[in-house]
This record gives C-alpha cells, sequence and structure tokens, in this order.
C-alpha cells in the first residue's frame, strides 16, 4: 500500500480555490461605481512618506516564555502569522506543516499523525501503546499531544504557528525532545468589537465537493473583560475510491476433513471460499460486504472555541476557555498501485471518530517587577475506529494455514476487522516566574507536573466465530486489548541569561530536572479454548486462577488482569548558549541543548520496558536584516547526537514491540 500523501485536496493536485467570503462579493457590487469612478480621478502627487519603502513586520514570539522579537532569539524558529495562515488557506494541520521545512510527519488518517523534526524519525508506527511523541504541540500554554499524537486542531481565528527546530528540553520537558509547535490563537481584546466570517466551496480533482463555514465574534463586557466565540464546520471531498472486487482464499483439501483440534494433518482444510466488497447476496461460499464507493474517504470536522479575558488591578488578567472538535473521516487515506491511482479494495467497515474538548485557564499577573504565569488545561479525548484487517487474515490463511470455525467447528470466512476504542484524559498545570526583559540579569523558572491516562480497547473480530473460540464475555472477538496507561511527568526548570555587554554580548544557562512515572496493565491475547497454553490471554487467566471463567477477576470487562509494570526515571537536562549582537540588525550565536523521552511498558507486558532516550544539539546560527529592514536572512547549521533511542518493530502476532536500540547522529543546514 501507498500512502496518498494526505486528506487535504491540495495534496491531491487540488482545484480548490481561496475562500471568497460572501461580503468580500457584496462589497464589490457596491463598491463598482464608486471604482469606475476614482479611475477617471486625477492623480496626486505621493508625499515622501507615501513613498517609504514597505519593510517587514516584526515578528513577537513567546518561544522562551517570554514576548520577544523574532530577530532577537536565538533558537531556530519558523513562524506563520495570521495573514500568512489566511493567505495560503490553512485550515489544519496538513496545511501549515507543509511550510514548515524542519517538519515532516507521517499521516495514518485525521487526527492521527507522527510529528519529526531535523530527522528525529523513530520509525514508530502509531500503535495505541507506543513511544512518547519526540515532538511537542501546544495550544497556547497547553499540551495538546496525546500517546498516539496530536490533536487536529481547525486553524481558524489563530494569531500565529510558531515552529521550535532542535531539542527544547529545558522549557518545555518530555514533549519537545527533537522540537515543538505552538498554536497561538486570537485572545478576547476589551477594546473593540469585531466579528468575521469565511464561505468556500472547493472542488478536489479526481474527488468531490467540500466545503467550509466559519466564524468569530469579539464581544467586549466591559472596559476590563472581552468574550471572543469562534466555530467552525468543514467537509473534505473524499478523492480514493473502493473499487469493486473480489478476493478468493485459498482452497485446501485434507484426507480426512480435519477439525480444529486434529492435528494429524501437515495441511488442513480451508474455508476456500470468496469475499467480494460488492452489493450481492451472502452464501456459505460467498461474503458480501457492500462496501464498494467511489471518493470513500471524506471527512467532516465541526468545532468551536470559547474564550474570555478579565483584567483587574492593572496588572492581573484570568483567560478561561474551552474548546472542542468533533472529526468524522470514512475510507482509508491510502491507495494500492495495482488497483489503480487513487484506488484500492478493501473489504469491511473503515471509518473514525475523534471526538475532544480541552478546559484551559491561564492566569498572569506580576509580583512587583516579576512575571506570574499560571497555565492549566484538562483535556479529554474520545476515538472510536473501524479497520478493514481482511488482509491479515487472508495471508495467515494462505501462508500459515489459518483458519476459523463457528459454533459446530464449521469453517468460516477467516477475515478479520478491528474494533478500537481509545479514552485519553490528560491534565497539566505550569507555573513560572520571570525577570524583567530589560534587566541585565534576566531569569525564567517554573515548576510542571502532568498526568496522561489512556484507557485502550481493541477488539479483532470475525464475523460468525465460534462461541467456544472467542473471548470471554466477547462474541466473534479472536484477540483483545484491554488495558490502562498512566504516563506522569514532574519537573522543576529555568533559564538564567546575563548580558556580558549590553545589547552586544549574552549568555544564557538552563536545565531541567525531571521525574517520570509510567505504567501500563491489562489484558492482551486469545481465548483460552483458541490458544490454550499461551504465555498471554486466557491461558494465563487459568493459570492464575483455574480453568472456570467465572472465578475470574475480570479487568475492566476483560477475562483477568494479565500483566501491571511500571517503569520510574528520573534525570537532568542542560542548556548553554552564547548570543552575539554585531549590530542591531545581525546576530550570530551557538548553543548546546538537551531532549529526552520518557521510556514506558511494552503493549507485549511479558517483554521487558524500554527506557528513556536523549538527544543532543550543537547548533551554530545567525539572524539578518538588510536594507532597513527589507530583506531578512537567517539560519543554522547544526550537529545531533541521538542516544538509545526507541524503535518500534512488529513482533510475533503482529504486536508492535519497543527497544532501545543504539546510537544515531544527525547534520543538518537551515536556512530562510
Amino acid at each position: 500500500m501507498q500512502k496518498s500523501g494526505s486528506r487535504s485536496p491540495s495534496r491531491v493536485s487540488s482545484t480548490r480555490p481561496r475562500r471568497f467570503p460572501l461580503t468580500a462579493a457584496i462589497c464589490l457590487a457596491f463598491a463598482s461605481p464608486a471604482f469606475a469612478q476614482d479611475a477617471t480621478t486625477t492623480a496626486t502627487p505621493q508625499s515622501p512618506a507615501e513613498r517609504e519603502a514597505v519593510v517587514l513586520d516584526t515578528v513577537t514570539v513567546t518561544s522562551q516564555k517570554r514576548s520577544e522579537n523574532l530577530q532577537k532569539v536565538p533558537i531556530s524558529i519558523e513562524v506563520l502569522g495570521e495573514q500568512k495562515l489566511d493567505e495560503l488557506n490553512v485550515t489544519d494541520f496538513e496545511d501549515y506543516v507543509k511550510y514548515l521545512p524542519s517538519v515532516s510527519y507521517q499521516s495514518f488518517g485525521p487526527g492521527f499523525s507522527q510529528i519529526y523534526m531535523r530527522g528525529v524519525a523513530s520509525g514508530g508506527d502509531g500503535n495505541h501503546s507506543g513511544s512518547l511523541p519526540s515532538v511537542g504541540v501546544y495550544l497556547d500554554e497547553q499540551p495538546v499531544t496525546t500517546i498516539q499524537g496530536p490533536l487536529d486542531l481547525h486553524i481558524y481565528d489563530v494569531a500565529r504557528v510558531e515552529s521550535l527546530s532542535g531539542p527544547q528540553g529545558t522549557l518545555y520537558g518530555a514533549s519537545a525532545q527533537a522540537g515543538a509547535l505552538r498554536i497561538i490563537t486570537n485572545k478576547p481584546d476589551p477594546g473593540q468589537y469585531s466579528a468575521g466570517y469565511d464561505l468556500e466551496v472547493n472542488a478536489v480533482d479526481h474527488g468531490g465537493i467540500g466545503h467550509i463555514e466559519e466564524g468569530f465574534v469579539n464581544i467586549p463586557l466591559s472596559d476590563a473583560s472581552a468574550i471572543r466565540l469562534v466555530g467552525w464546520n468543514q467537509h473534505d471531498a473524499g478523492f480514493i475510491d473502493n473499487k469493486p472486487g473480489d478476493r478468493q482464499f485459498p482452497v485446501r483439501i485434507a484426507s480426512d476433513g480435519g477439525t480444529p483440534d486434529d492435528d494429524s494433518d501437515d495441511i488442513p482444510p480451508s474455508w476456500g471460499g470468496v469475499l467480494t466488497n460488492r452489493d450481492c447476496t451472502s452464501t456459505d461460499q460467498l461474503v458480501c460486504t457492500g462496501r464498494a464507493k467511489d471518493d470513500y474517504n471524506e471527512v467532516d470536522t465541526t468545532g468551536a472555541r470559547l474564550a474570555a479575558k478579565i483584567d483587574f488591578a492593572d496588572t492581573w488578567s484570568v483567560t478561561p476557555m474551552v474548546m472542542g472538535q468533533t472529526q468524522k473521516s470514512d475510507g482509508s487515506f491510502a491507495f494500492d498501485e495495482q488497483v489503480g491511482d487513487l484506488a484500492l479494495n478493501h473489504f469491511y467497515k473503515e471509518h473514525s471518530k475523534d471526538s475532544w474538548w480541552q478546559a484551559a485557564l491561564t492566569v498572569e499577573g506580576k509580583i512587583g517587577n516579576f512575571d506570574l504565569t499560571y497555565a492549566y488545561a484538562h483535556l479529554k479525548r474520545n476515538v472510536d475506529v473501524d479497520s478493514d484487517y481482511n488482509d491479515y487474515g487472508f495471508w495467515y490463511d494462505t501462508l500459515a494455514y489459518y483458519n476459523a470455525y463457528d459454533d459446530n467447528e464449521n469453517l468460516i470466512n477467516p477475515s478479520q476487522y478491528i474494533q478500537g476504542e481509545d479514552r485519553y484524559k490528560k491534565d497539566s498545570h505550569e507555573l513560572r516566574l520571570s525577570s524583567p526583559n530589560e534587566d541585565r540579569l534576566r531569569f525564567v523558572a517554573g515548576l510542571y507536573w502532568d498526568d496522561h491516562r489512556h484507557d485502550i480497547q481493541q477488539r479483532y473480530k470475525i464475523d460468525g466465530f465460534g462461541s467456544q473460540f472467542s473471548i470471554t464475555g466477547w462474541p466473534n472477538t479472536i484477540w483483545l486489548t484491554k488495558q490502562e496507561r498512566e504516563d506522569k511527568n514532574e519537573a522543576v526548570f529555568g533559564e538564567l541569561s546575563f548580558d556580558f555587554i549590553p545589547e552586544v554580548l549574552t549568555a544564557t544557562i538552563g536545565g531541567r530536572h525531571f521525574r517520570s512515572e509510567n505504567s501500563l496493565k491489562g489484558f492482551f491475547g486469545f481465548s483460552n479454548g483458541w490458544f490454550p497454553g499461551a504465555p498471554y490471554g486466557e491461558a494465563v487467566c487459568a493459570e492464575k486462577f483455574g480453568d472456570d471463567p467465572a472465578n475470574w477477576p475480570s479487568f475492566n470487562g476483560a477475562p483477568c488482569e494479565v500483566f501491571n509494570k511500571t517503569v520510574k526515571e528520573s534525570g537532568n537536562l542542560g542548556k548553554a548558549n552564547l548570543t552575539w549582537q554585531i549590530t542591531p540588525s545581525k546576530m550570530v550565536y551557538a548553543t548546546w541543548s538537551e531532549g529526552y523521552r520518557p521510556g514506558g511498558i511494552n503493549r507485549r507486558g511479558t517483554l521487558p520496558p524500554y527506557l528513556s532516550d536523549y538527544l543532543t544539539n550543537y547548533e551554530m546560527g545567525w539572524k539578518t536584516s538588510w536594507l532597513d529592514n527589507r530583506v531578512t536572512f537567517n539560519g543554522s547549521v547544526f550537529h545531533q547526537e541521538w542516544e538509545d533511542f526507541q524503535f518500534s518493530i512488529l513482533g510475533a502476532n503482529g504486536l508492535t514491540e519497543i527497544k532501545n536500540a543504539n546510537q544515531a547522529s544527525i547534520d543538518g543546514l537551515e536556512m530562510d
């Protein structure tokens, strides 16, 4: 199978137009007479001020936990501002990430993307119990990265997107081993009322028709308070065809018509029927699923954001925000070249529903001359997925003589499909204090804590599968994964800067002390009736608690708890930077920085845990402005050393296994 690249129409030779708000069309209609009249007016000479050369805007970022001019920040950072996001018609993650050269990604469908920066790609396969991401994604002050990847936020009414390359371990911790992405929203403004909306209709090459409706309103409540409401609804048209097709399963005849527990034959019999995705009537030797459809990978995204801002006591403000989104997608976002361009043959339901909401609170104020910030977030995410797993059953039947049987031990279609449910909860707190930017000696220091829980359920099902072979209490289920994962992190961090020569030579040192505790427990495996004596599954329940399932202590509906493991670690990260401001518009810097990713427990709980891996970065960079700030030229060269990196492989029974591999090094050059 080959990945199609993206669900975004622009990634498949789109004819999608830029947004054209209805208000713009109305304004053009009413303004046309005035426009014609202006065209005949005698032009007046421009004053010197009016002829002043256009210069690049000053971009303010908060990547180092304080507001700074982008050209004065001694790290490699790329920024897409609000105007640029609108010009590029950015609406989601895959839209903006393609304009960030240091960022790459692997997509498994909407809401499931693995992000990599500067080539730090560990081969993770997006498994629900895999390594934590090496790149963190933040919405304002709050992290929105879950174990399987970040939230796919709809990009609208967003002030900017910041991309911070290289380890950001001292300020951002475990979620920024290779870098961080920050999405900064527009905040409520007590100063004035404002509102707007965008409407769009688009067409996709080789696909259907999509549309977007989105709008915002900013309402002042008083001179010191306001609310801002944003809403959106987006339909992405499909462009991959699930072509009508048949799959003939191998025909094997055993001499004595063997049964599931008959070991006398080297080659057992097989079902030998035909599976088709066409609409038809099923028989014993023909199974019809009716899943063939053109343009079947459609996506619908609906959400809203409500924020308030309250200023009080002149120097304090509180900004609560609630944001939620539901994203439904059908089909697959890959294609099979043997079937055709943007086409494949799949047989079972493929659908996902990704619903999440986040409540966040940011408190900002001053204690003397120091700035105090507290940021809290509570994230809840529910993901339901249906996946076609027919290839697995077909090739096991073909190559390993794998069969499936009904209650009467008759051979049946062995095709599998997966029904998955993932339930995430994440709470995070950060408290930090920073000194004034203008001080010669200045600092940022803080405390951080988060708790990330993941309730995992994966059912591998075969229609008509015998009850004597199914997982106890789970009909038609040949394999069950029912587990709970919890990742805890706490840290104290800080950075200290000193101007050896004010506005010319500055040195910065930083550090972070962290402690992590990651655990995984639960059930995984086959039933004892299907695979007696296995080192996992119901065979372990029988070994621990006896052969009668009635005596097994249930684990969240699963037959029993097969394993329960925890890994605890602690350590320190460092950073050192020297910046030389040669002139007010030209700066060079050198940086040494470290990042890490916590270890964890393998999904196959019988395996040993994997430990933290570390990334060390050596970087030299420059930031320059020329021709009275009409041209900027920035860049960096870097060398990164990656120790004991976590690497995912497919082990026995297709289960992901994570191991600490050897070392790696990465060399690169970035310029803009």
